[in-house]
């Protein structure tokens, strides 16, 4: 084991740095800018320009590293992102962080899929299953660490805009320094919706109301926790959490899901949020304890879902076009995660720390119904041609490259695919 992974080690330890700077990144920004004043909607704004520029960097970075190489393309992205922290810090106004915050999400998705695109090459079939789960928990990780690193400084000072500066300019020192061969080139993604829908539109339906759903969470949790009178350690604890048991609920979720119509088990874990969606809008809790068990739970729900319906898509698909799907879905996924933070952040903004909620609770509600609606229309797929639930990192950390990383050999795409 230690012998297949040497060859990965330094990819590992930059997307390591990368993840631990954008923990940070992803929540001194909402708690200085409210903090600053800033009100919700530009705060959801955020998201939308996380959003934005998370699509852009998964459709254009392909051709990009197609022109200058890996090494070079990784590196201009690690840069960037070092920029545009840094320049957050000098300009503290929304007018400034949106588009800085699109740059960030572009360079975070460039980067991303060059570090899986060297990963796919070098894991062989014995070993792809193993790299691809030790590197979503090295990611897992590392966001979590830098989230909760906050916790030991003054959120108001500069500290946790130069720390992250400084670990993305680290992230490209790996990757620059390994002998590691160059990959082929990266998998360029084709939004098909007509073909997407056909396959699945329970996937294509349900993914982005996921997007929206997840995205104004991710983005604005940690405003609804300061808006409860949490302090910031709590505030880190309840937008940490989250991804935390998302990342341990799948594992029974994935195994129920393979055994059973997993439109079924995406209803009942869509209804599970709901239920935690009602309790935060209608119980209001102040009471640290209650707000991060809620918290909690609802991670537990919401991250569990993105997984099943990618899993649903791939039983319909054709062989060998798994990459092609999921990537896909990555798309629609990106597109609900424009809308939601924007919804949120004016429903908060109307609402108070409610809106937050209510934005999922509708989104949730319109994904039940359509996907009770699919289970009388269609039926399900049998055991026998069901593929293997694979756990995944929350969407927003994924790349068409995930998918090609976590499929094995004889579903990966063509080399005029790639």
């Amino acid at each position: 084991m230690i012998r297949q992974l040497l060859p990965v080690s330094a990819l590992l330890l930059g997307s390591a740095l990368l993840l631990f700077a954008g923990g940070m990144n992803s929540l001194i920004l909402p708690i200085r800018g409210t903090a600053e004043g800033f009100s919700a909607a530009s705060l959801g704004l955020l998201g939308t320009g996380w959003a934005l520029g998370y699509v852009a960097g998964c459709i254009l970075t392909p051709p990009l590293v197609g022109k200058v190489g890996h090494i070079r393309a990784f590196s201009v992205m690690s840069a960037f992102a070092a920029v545009a922290m840094l320049l957050s810090l000098l300009i503290l106004s929304p007018y400034a962080w949106i588009p800085l915050r699109a740059l960030s999400g572009f360079c975070f998705a460039g980067a991303a899929m060059i570090v899986e695109s060297w990963l796919s090459e070098r894991a062989d079939p014995s070993s792809r299953g193993r790299i691809f789960g030790l590197y979503t928990m090295v990611n897992l990780i590392a966001s979590t660490a830098g989230q909760l690193v906050l916790t030991l400084g003054d959120a108001t000072g500069i500290l946790f805009f130069i720390l992250p500066a400084i670990f993305y300019c680290l992230a490209l020192v790996p990757t620059a320094m390994s002998t590691t061969a160059m990959p082929k080139p990266l998998v360029n993604v084709r939004l098909d919706l007509r073909a997407l829908w056909r396959n699945s539109p329970v996937a294509v339906f349900g993914v982005f109301c996921v997007g929206i759903s997840n995205s104004a969470f991710g983005t604005l949790a940690a405003v609804y926790a300061d808006r409860v009178g949490l302090a910031v350690t709590s505030v880190a604890l309840f937008a940490s959490l989250p991804v935390l048991a998302g990342a341990v609920s799948q594992i029974p979720i994935g195994w129920l899901s393979d055994r059973m119509d997993r439109r079924v088990v995406l209803v009942g874990v869509v209804a599970a949020a709901l239920a935690v969606d009602l309790v935060f809008i209608f119980l209001r809790p102040e009471a640290l304890g209650l707000n991060l068990i809620l918290s909690a739970s609802f991670g537990a729900a919401i991250f569990a879902m993105y997984p099943i319906i990618v899993a649903h898509a791939n039983d319909h698909a054709a062989e060998g076009m798994a990459i092609q799907v999921s990537g896909g879905l990555l798309m629609v996924y990106g597109l609900g995660s424009i809308a939601g933070p924007t919804l949120a952040g004016v429903g908060m903004g109307m609402l108070g720390g409610a809106g937050l909620f209510l934005t999922s609770a509708g989104a949730h509600l319109l994904l039940i119904a359509f996907a009770i609606l699919r289970i009388a229309q269609r039926a399900p797929v049998e055991d026998a041609d069901k593929g293997v639930f694979v756990p995944a990192p929350a969407a927003r950390a994924s790349t068409p490259e995930t998918a090609a990383l976590a499929v094995g050999e004889d579903d990966a795409p063509a080399e005029e695919e790639r």
